[in-house]
């Protein structure tokens, strides 16, 4: 008989956590990026689906912290470690952050998809975080799914097929 796996999605500019067992998903990173953290111990994962680097772009309302990468990874962060986390042993991958259209003259401000990979690596090191891979760049989309018993992250492209990191 083959075992149902629980499965948590992540959508666009949100983040959750996973414990134990089962796969944490985001769909549709373009120039997103998706980060994942993972503590190999408690086995607990945490995945947020960032779409902009930094929050002080933010408009006047409530701030949506998982949208930004500066503040996305401390709250990813913070939520691991509510539930047994320990800073030393988590670890980092992602994926994401592809240049999805180009425009001539269009200089820093439409380069999206790096930005948001440079501010997640940035935020990382802050933290002291270690980035153990990553699948990012390129112009096309991806699907993630980090498992949670193993800390593997897989990723699917239609271009690329299925990658495991």
């Amino acid at each position: 008989m083959i075992e149902e796996q629980r499965i948590v999605k992540v959508g666009m500019a949100d983040l959750n956590i996973i414990q134990q067992s089962g796969l944490i998903r985001t769909t549709g990173l373009g120039s997103c990026v998706g980060l994942t953290l993972f503590d190999p111990v408690v086995k607990a994962a945490g995945l947020a689906h960032v779409m902009l680097p930094t929050s002080s772009i933010a408009r006047d309302g409530a701030l949506n912290i998982a949208k930004y990468a500066d503040t996305a990874v401390p709250a990813l962060l913070e939520q691991l470690l509510n539930i047994g986390a320990e800073q030393k042993r988590i670890v980092a991958k992602m994926a994401g952050g592809s240049q999805m259209f180009t425009f001539a003259g269009s200089g820093d401000s439409l380069r999206i998809g790096p930005r948001n990979v440079e501010s997640c690596k940035e935020k990382l090191s802050e933290l002291g975080i270690p980035l153990l891979a990553e699948d990012t760049g390129g112009n096309y989309g991806r699907t993630i799914e980090l498992d949670c018993e193993t800390g593997i992250l897989f990723i699917r492209s239609v271009q690329k097929g299925v990658k495991e990191l």
